[in-house]
């Protein structure tokens, strides 16, 4: 898969990803709602959808890349000043 449909694809899945979340959280809400009368049944099916959604979110990020670029930064952050790294073997705590 080249690149760029690599990179497309990733994003599609992110912004589904991020759909069936938000639909799904919206739906766990609004069936506390007694008024709405809406099925008990599909409340665990929503439920699954976060984590549905949430799954298909990080396929996107590592597809399109993103999860690379966040654990750089990570790793910059913690250990790219030499003032931050450990000091291995010297004693220091």
């Amino acid at each position: 898969m080249r690149r760029r449909h690599a990179n497309l694809t990733g994003n599609a899945l992110m912004v589904v990803g991020l759909a069936v979340m938000v639909t799904s959280i919206g739906y766990a809400v609004l069936n506390q709602l007694p008024q709405l009368q809406l099925p008990q049944i599909l409340v665990n099916g929503a439920i699954f959808g976060i984590f549905i959604g949430a799954l298909m979110w990080l396929v996107g990020a590592k597809l399109s890349g993103r999860e690379k670029i966040t654990d750089h930064y990570y790793w910059v952050r913690h250990y790219g000043d030499k003032r931050c790294r450990r000091a291995s073997g010297h004693g220091h705590h």
